[in-house]
Order: structure tokens, then sequence, then C-alpha cells
């Protein structure tokens, strides 16, 4: 088994991706490796540096 590093996400994605339910902005969370969308509640995971933008794979958060 070989130890291969993950590719980081782009950050200028974020320019171009918006929550697929309320069409806001998302926040990245580094620590988590997901895409906040804090208008909808719901975080989407990011796999190799690709972000999982369905719905049906996103975690709901709590509201602050």
């Amino acid at each position: 088994m070989t130890d291969k590093a993950c590719p980081e996400f782009d950050r200028h994605m974020l320019e171009a991706l918006v929550c697929p339910v309320t069409h806001t902005a998302l926040h990245y969370d580094r620590d988590r490796q997901e895409l906040v969308s804090k208008a909808a509640g719901l975080a989407f995971p990011i796999h190799a540096g690709i972000p999982i933008m369905l719905i049906d794979e996103a975690r709901q958060i709590k509201a602050d």
C-alpha cells in the first residue's frame, strides 16, 4: 500500500461554485475538507480535491 497525498482543493473553484440548494456562496472548511453552505445548513464533502455537490451526499450542520 502506498501513501500518496490527496490532491488539495483548488480554492479558486469557490469563485465558480455555489450552493445547489440556495445558490449562495460557500465557505471552505480545510480541516473537514468540506464546502459549507450556511444558508442551507449543509456541508458538501471534498474527496481527492473534488467537491461532491450532491444534496444526498451533504452533511447537515447546526445553525449558529
